[in-house]
């Protein structure tokens, strides 16, 4: 069972601390075939149950280098030097092991505490700038939603959050539990593109649906030799037009999407199938167990054998 921190100093706010709390601290263990939930407590300054969450395991920021991962969340005000000792316990559980990830300007706590130099990171679009203006040695992304560098991750503003944990639990359980938990908070599993579908942006025409038919449809025939040609036809679009649509409504080029779906796809059928790799190369559309091994490995990080090794479901 990963155990988790939830860092609360005074300066926090409710929104993204309820995220966190949500996904960790509710026991939903029955979505992880029997591997269990995460044990979630609150560190506070002075290890006093908080106010928010009372209902929760409390203890001190000492508490945090002794955990598997912890999570900041937002600040109310990122020009305010963060919670020096707070600073000094991220630093000391990260000399440890620990994974550490920040929620919207969350970031701002983890760019003091020098976890972000070298590394790239995202937070609120609004304050981009201004991140990337205190912490010229951090790479800020404003066109993200989540940033995954292993062992620091850090989210985009608000709602972006919520990827960022269910990210957290695809990473430790599995596709399976993240998708369930998403489906029982009625949001996407997993939402494509960035925060650039969010800036305020001038208006232009566009279609009603834009391009969710042509989405579902791909979806569905995954286990084909898709193009992006095959996309555009059905959307009715040309090539260009195809890629220009979807880099605006999805932050990703077409090719890139598919890759996506496909091992999004594969990830599910190793989870809940009996499969072979080859069999489960085939349905999603990679063609040979060579071909699915190495793009899954570049993706997520081990070969399709050990993710089923770990996430397979009873």
């Amino acid at each position: 069972m990963p155990r988790i921190a939830l860092a609360l100093p005074r300066s926090s706010m409710l929104y993204e601390a309820a995220i966190a709390a949500e996904i960790f601290g509710v026991d939903r263990s029955d979505l992880a075939s029997g591997r269990g939930w995460y044990d979630l407590v609150v560190c506070t300054a002075d290890g006093s149950p908080h106010a928010w969450l009372p209902h929760l395991p409390s203890a001190s920021y000492a508490e945090i280098a002794e955990v598997d991962s912890v999570v900041v969340p937002s600040t109310d005000d990122p020009d305010a030097a963060p919670d020096p000792e707070l600073v000094e316990a991220l630093r000391t559980a990260h000399g440890r092991g620990v994974r550490i990830a920040s929620l919207c300007t969350g970031a701002f706590v983890l760019a003091a505490a020098g976890l972000l130099d070298g590394r790239v990171a995202t937070t609120h679009w609004m304050h981009a700038d201004d991140l990337a203006r205190r912490y010229p040695r951090v790479d800020v992304r404003s066109d993200v939603l989540y940033v995954d560098e292993g062992d620091v991750l850090t989210s985009a503003g608000k709602t972006a959050a919520l990827d960022l944990c269910i990210h957290l639990v695809r990473r430790d359980l599995g596709a399976a539990a993240a998708t369930g938990i998403a489906r029982r908070l009625v949001v996407p599993a997993h939402r494509s593109g960035g925060q650039a579908q969010f800036i305020a942006a001038p208006a232009g025409p566009r279609t009603p649906d834009g391009l969710a038919p042509t989405l579902a449809w791909a979806r569905s025939r995954l286990y084909q030799p898709l193009t992006v040609r095959d996309l555009a036809g059905h959307a009715g679009l040309s090539t260009r037009q195809l890629a220009r649509r979807m880099r605006a409504e999805l932050g990703l080029a077409p090719l890139d999407w598919l890759h996506q779906q496909r091992i999004a796809r594969a990830q599910e059928l190793l989870e809940r199938t009996d499969a072979s790799v080859e069999q489960v190369a085939a349905s999603c559309g990679m063609g040979t167990a060579a071909t699915l091994r190495r793009h899954f490995h570049r993706a997520v990080g081990v070969t399709p054998t050990a993710y089923r090794t770990t996430f397979r479901l009873a």
